[in-house]
């Protein structure tokens, strides 16, 4: 495929060609790391005293795995296989990876994190994610899909398994160990243990916010975090900055509210401007949930403004020159990897999609410089508001 970044995945069953979502010739990342490569080779070798697994009569599931790697290889190999993302971008990258391999449409089942998980799973791998909360979550689900004599794997980059990471498979699966570390990667054995009561996830988490939101709209609101959403239980200081700097809206319009997380910045703008449609839109699955949840527990039916909660690539899907306002505190990381590729892709998407006349407030740790970026796609940017580590930007489309 011309222009792609398409590098190749040399496994014993062959090798595939394989993209990150959205496709950039310029992104040097691969869509892949020794972790899978390290569960791939396992799966048909063993390791020292673990023997392989042989996947081909068994229901396979696939938890955390980020571009399609793991799915795409073993597409065919099993007698069922799920893969299970909490990533729109990692489920769009595994479609692209399925097609190009040749995989028929209905050769894998894609859930997300969360839709109700496959009633019987006979092999579960688990790409170790890097939320520890999104792993308790998801292992209490999976869990009571398992039987004496599933296999359990995980795999993860050795900076990435803790102890307790291994408290967890321990706690909710059963016995633990994990395996020598080869490339910087290392794998999980976990040994489903028969239980009279599978534990439960403690997810989603519920609170009220107080006076740390300020004197303003977010005050009082009460907030759904399902596992994985930033800062879990309790409102994070750029958050709280951008909310004591809300824009002044005021009367009808369409604000988005982009990278939503648990939805707290809308819901806000909503609860001071009722006349005001909001879109929620995150490429999470879990945010966007959150999000809903949070809006639906604090703003009444009575509300004039009409809301939509979207998962998608940012703000990709809404039609150009649709919308009045953008909030956006975009993520500077992407997995392990710092980048920047993301606030550019949700600052150029927002030029896109804002009518001429329309505004993008920007929160951002002040070493960022989005300042700069900000004046090369739209010409201007204000400073509303700053601090020692943050800074409020606001850009105005003026054509």
């Amino acid at each position: 495929m011309t222009g792609t970044t398409e590098n190749r995945l040399t496994t014993s069953w062959g090798d595939y060609g394989l993209t990150r979502f959205p496709e950039d010739p310029r992104d040097q990342l691969r869509a892949w790391d020794a972790s899978d490569e390290y569960l791939l080779r396992h799966l048909v070798g063993g390791t020292g005293e673990v023997p392989a697994v042989d996947v081909s009569q068994c229901n396979v599931t696939v938890f955390g795995d980020r571009w399609g790697a793991l799915a795409t290889a073993l597409a065919g190999r099993a007698a069922s296989l799920t893969q299970i993302t909490d990533s729109y971008l990692g489920r769009r990258a595994t479609e692209a990876n399925l097609a190009r391999a040749g995989v028929p449409e209905d050769g894998v089942r894609l859930l997300t994190t969360q839709d109700e998980p496959p009633a019987r799973i006979d092999v579960l791998l688990v790409r170790v994610p890097k939320s520890l909360a999104l792993l308790e979550d998801q292992l209490c689900r999976l869990a009571p899909s398992l039987h004496a004599d599933s296999v359990v794997v995980g795999t993860g980059m050795v900076k990435e398994i803790h102890t307790s990471t291994l408290d967890l498979f321990e706690r909710i699966i059963g016995p633990t160990r994990t395996s020598l570390a080869e490339k910087k990667a290392r794998l999980i054995f976990a040994t489903p243990e028969p239980r009279e009561k599978p534990e439960r996830s403690p997810w989603p988490l519920v609170y009220t916010l107080g006076p740390e939101a300020g004197a303003g709209p977010a005050e009082g609101l009460t907030v759904t975090n399902h596992a994985g959403v930033f800062c879990a239980d309790r409102l994070d200081i750029g958050t709280r900055f951008l909310l004591a700097h809300l824009p002044p809206w005021r009367g009808p319009g369409t604000i988005v509210d982009l990278g939503c997380g648990n939805g707290v910045v809308g819901t806000a703008l909503a609860k001071g401007s009722p006349e005001a449609d909001v879109i929620f839109t995150d490429e999470s699955y879990q945010a966007v949930a959150s999000a809903e949840a949070t809006y639906r527990e604090n703003i009444g039916p009575g509300a004039l403004g009409i809301p939509r909660f979207l998962v998608g690539d940012g703000i990709a899907d809404l039609p150009a020159n649709s919308v009045d306002a953008v909030l956006n505190n975009p993520p500077f990381h992407s997995h392990q990897s710092l980048t920047d590729a993301t606030a550019w892709r949700m600052f150029s998407g927002s030029r896109r999609a804002l009518r001429k006349g329309g505004e993008l407030w920007v929160i951002g740790n002040r070493h960022l410089g989005y300042h700069l970026k900000l004046r090369r796609l739209f010409g201007n940017c204000e400073l509303v508001a700053s601090d020692a580590k943050f800074v409020v930007l606001r850009a105005v489309k003026t054509r």
